[in-house]
């Protein structure tokens, strides 16, 4: 079974974290490759007259999270729980969490979220159910609860809860990012380090399709006031942030815009028979000549990287090269399915060179072409030729990285 990890965060407030270490899980939304695992973080807080359970976990590891909740308090004495975010990697405990509960806490969340809850657990689950709005306000023993809505971070249901006594930022999907991090907080930086990668890939995967809203909620938020002054800001995956409490929203912001590291180029393609990568290594050679440092993905007989790992890698490059081999009058398929996802999560305003390779007949080149044209991204050019790249096709190869090169400049 996955490790719990149950520590003290604050002694005033009383506030604990109960954070599930999911090193079992593979593909993440049954879609995305994370053999970093992921963990989810609830918490406690313990006030005057008041016990506040803030999000749960997974349904497969709610009889391992009760049994750790029991040891910080008698399910019977939480007074209210507030649900962020409805997907079930956050509430598929909540019914047994209730039921533990005796139906007594009051659930806290949008009107979006109440919905969505009854449609996932049926009527009982949201019977006493609590419906805020964007900036409404509540007493909870004795602290000032602001509920903030950021829909489409990244569903339309997602809030966060603000407790202003304590300026504490709990932001469940916002702020949060894959891996299983050594430590519970961001005071360790080479944890940190560790961990951004992870964030980025978690980023685009999770709530990429949405990348604008994400610029768009953090403004709001800046504009309220509360992230430069918040004390802590505790996500519902990875690392709770309190060193440095405004990076993760500033990571998230450079991500969202797609700022990007000077120099880096993302180089993706597949290979059948050596054709394509033959044509590629010219590419290659041609970047590292005029200073540009290529990140390469490649798709051979012996290699297959996660397309989650590709997507990661898009934010911050300053421009993509794709190689393609015309496979069946169509795009190679895995090159097909990667340009796919990455024309609907990681879509900027980047710079993309076309290289193709084919047989009898070149149409991945074209396909491709009309896949960057409907996007944000842009077309430099395209070099498409057949069989293996001679004299000539190695210098029309040459000669569009240095069109590339001239755009970036």
């Amino acid at each position: 079974m996955p490790a719990v990890r149950v520590e003290k965060i604050l002694e005033e407030p009383e506030l604990y974290i109960i954070r599930v270490d999911d090193d079992r899980i593979k593909y993440f939304e049954a879609t995305w490759d994370i053999p970093e695992g992921i963990t989810y973080n609830a918490y406690l807080m313990k006030l005057k007259d008041a016990v506040v359970l803030f999000d749960a976990t997974k349904a497969e590891y709610a009889d391992l999270f009760l049994e750790k909740l029991k040891e910080l308090v008698n399910p019977g004495e939480i007074t209210h729980i507030i649900v962020h975010h409805t997907e079930p990697d956050h509430t598929g405990a909540l019914p047994k969490v209730l039921e533990a509960n005796g139906y007594k806490a009051q659930i806290i969340g949008t009107a979006f979220a109440r919905n969505l809850l009854e449609g996932f657990y049926g009527e009982e689950v949201v019977k006493n159910f609590k419906i805020v709005k964007d900036g409404e306000e509540l007493q909870i023993g004795g602290r000032t609860f602001r509920f903030i809505t950021v829909p489409w971070l990244h569903w339309p249901d997602t809030m966060i809860t603000y407790v202003v006594e304590d300026k504490l930022i709990f932001s469940c999907d916002a702020g949060g990012g894959y891996g299983i991090p050594e430590t519970i907080d961001d005071s360790d930086e080479e944890v940190v380090q560790k961990y951004l990668p992870y964030v980025t890939k978690y980023i685009v995967t999770v709530i990429g399709h949405y990348h604008k809203y994400i610029v768009q909620n953090i403004k709001k938020l800046k504009g309220l006031g509360i992230i430069d002054d918040a004390r802590m800001i505790l996500p519902g995956h990875g690392l709770i942030w309190r060193k440095n409490p405004a990076r993760v929203f500033e990571y998230y912001e450079a991500v969202g815009a797609g700022k990007v590291t000077k120099g880096k180029v993302l180089v993706l393609y597949d290979s059948m028979y050596g054709f394509v990568e033959r044509r590629m290594e010219i590419v290659i050679d041609e970047l590292r000549k005029n200073g540009l440092n290529p990140v390469v993905y490649r798709f051979t007989d012996k290699e297959a990287p996660a397309v989650s790992d590709i997507l990661g890698e898009v934010p911050d490059s300053e421009a993509l090269i794709i190689g393609a081999s015309t496979y069946e009058a169509e795009i190679h398929p895995r090159i097909r399915y990667a340009l796919y996802e990455i024309v609907d999560k990681a879509n900027y305003e980047k710079p993309v060179l076309i290289v193709g390779a084919f047989g009898w007949g070149g149409v991945a080149g074209r396909k491709i072409e009309t896949l960057i044209t409907r996007s944000k991204f842009d077309h430099v050019d395209t070099v498409e030729s057949k069989g293996a790249p001679g004299p000539e096709d190695e210098e029309k190869l040459r000669e569009a990285v240095r069109k590339l090169v001239a755009w970036l400049s």
